[in-house]
Order: structure tokens, then C-alpha cells, then sequence
């Protein structure tokens, strides 16, 4: 929950968890003073059926929310989210993702991959886990992308993973999963932009590789970011090093911001994220 930052919100809330026989287990905050917001995460266990639920969420956003101008968000924990996942050819965060889930370490559940190419359609099988693939080129991307928002729409997915697909999002998708689009990249951006930015990258000698994970936005590789690492390589190092410490970053960048995501400690404001332990 986020609002304007004001006195007694801790309290407010607090007190009214403990009237509905609410027990607190988990509670952070934190204030951004210079655009004087609050932000909160708490977790509480009770007895909460559908019915209870709802009324609770009613109660809250009636007796606080319109009080203190809360803007709050409202989870069943074992309500697991349901996560779409884009992949063109490279497999190295797919496979992770996939064996991380199938583990129970990711906490979601993934009813789909898609793809604008068929080189994985036996990870999939693999895992067994339906695949459609969908080609994407400048004649036919509406088509693909109505074709993607009616399987999304069908499997109600909550939020999708970008998982090293080569595709840019357009405004059809972001606005119906606006701040729930995960992607993930290198870090070299905008200094080595391109095809082979690690080429590049290995030619003007750099001393650091990253990775980033970030919400799409409109903005290119512009949205609040959610994860990021980096790992130190020096002139031994050649092209291939760099892209194998680069291809490792990204997938351990982007199962934090996943793992993140699904147990609800993210929360997005303005293009920051605040996240929480």
C-alpha cells in the first residue's frame, strides 16, 4: 500500500487488522521524503474464507483507504500468480525459470511459453508445458499480438516474463499489464547497443559486465528497475567469457526479480520500485 505520507497510518492499519482477528507476521515500511509518499507491506494470517476476504478488503478501503488516500493491493497467499512466458531462441533463463517453478522455489504457476520461433519447443515438452508459437515480423505484428493477448486472456495470466525475447512490446500488451511485464537485459545499454554488444564491449576493454531487470514501459529498457548484479572480467577474459558471466548474470538477475514478484514484495511508484526484504 502507498498513500501521501501523513501521521498514524501504521496505527490505523494496525488496529484495524487486530479488529478483524487479524495476526501481523510481517510488517516493513518505508517513507520517500523527497515525494513525501508512504509505502507498506504487511502480512497477516487469519482465518479468511472468500467471503471474509472480501468483506475485509471492503472494510479496509471504506473505514482507512478513503482516510488516508491509501492505494493498497490485496493478496491470498496461496493464491499462486499465473506468469506468461515469452522466449525467442536463447534457453539459458528458460531453463531456469522452468526448474526453478518446477522445484517450488518460483512460487507461480506457468500455463504457457511463447515464442516467435520453434528452437524450443522441446524444453517445453521437456517440461511438459503447452507451446505456441507465434512469428512476429513488421506485416503480421498486430495479428501476433492479438493471437498473444487472447491466450494470455484465456489462461488469466497475471503477469508475464520476458525471459530473452526479442520482441518490443507494444502499448496493446503494456496497458493491460501495465507495471506487470518483466524483462531482462545486459547492462552495456546505451553504450554498446546492437547485435553483438559484448563484441563491443570486449573491444573497448570494459572491466565490468551487468545485467538488469526492469517493468517494460514505452520507454525502451526505460522502466522502474527491479534487479540488477554485475561481475568483474579483465583482459584474460575473451569474447566468449563475457557472454557465458553475462548469460549467467541474467538469469540469476531475473529469478530474484521473478521470485520478487510472485511473493508480492514489489511495489511500483511514479518509475522507482520500492523492495521490500
Amino acid at each position: 500500500m502507498y498513500c501521501p505520507d501523513k501521521k498514524g497510518i501504521i496505527a490505523s492499519v494496525t488496529n484495524f487488522i487486530n479488529q478483524k482477528n487479524g495476526n501481523i507476521v510481517y510488517i516493513d515500511q518505508h517513507v520517500d521524503r523527497v515525494q513525501k509518499a508512504f509505502f507498506m507491506r504487511v502480512v497477516v494470517e487469519g482465518n479468511f474464507d472468500k467471503k471474509l476476504f472480501d468483506s475485509f478488503i471492503n472494510s479496509f478501503n471504506q473505514e482507512l483507504g478513503l482516510k488516508y488516500d491509501l492505494k493498497c493491493n490485496f493478496y491470498l497467499e496461496e493464491k499462486k500468480p499465473r506468469m506468461g512466458v515469452f522466449v525467442s531462441k536463447y534457453d539459458h533463463c528458460l531453463y531456469d525459470i522452468l526448474s526453478q517453478q518446477r522445484s517450488g522455489k518460483l512460487i507461480c504457476e506457468i500455463p504457457f511459453i511463447i515464442s516467435n520461433h520453434n528452437d524450443l519447443v522441446k524444453i517445453a515438452s521437456q517440461f511438459d508445458i503447452p507451446f505456441y508459437h507465434i512469428p512476429v515480423d513488421k506485416e503480421n505484428k498486430n495479428e501476433a499480438e492479438e493471437r498473444q493477448l487472447k491466450i494470455l486472456e484465456d489462461h488469466k495470466i497475471d503477469f508475464i516474463v520476458l525471459a530473452r525475447y526479442m520482441q518490443i512490446i507494444s502499448s496493446k500488451l503494456l496497458n493491460k499489464y501495465h507495471s506487470n511485464i518483466i524483462n531482462i537485459h545486459h547492462s552495456f545499454l546505451p553504450a554498446f547497443p546492437g547485435a553483438k554488444p559484448y563484441h563491443s564491449a570486449f573491444n573497448r576493454g570494459v572491466k565490468i559486465i551487468g545485467a538488469t531487470s526492469h517493468y517494460v514501459t514505452e520507454e525502451l529498457d526505460g522502466g522502474p528497475i527491479i534487479e540488477q548484479d554485475i561481475v568483474r572480467v579483465s583482459h584474460v577474459n575473451e569474447v566468449d567469457d563475457f557472454i557465458l558471466k553475462g548469460q549467467d548474470l541474467e538469469r540469476i538477475v531475473l529469478l530474484r526479480s521473478l521470485k520478487l514478484h510472485c511473493q508480492r514484495k514489489i511495489m511500483v511508484y511514479n518509475n522507482k520500485t520500492i523492495v521490500f526484504n
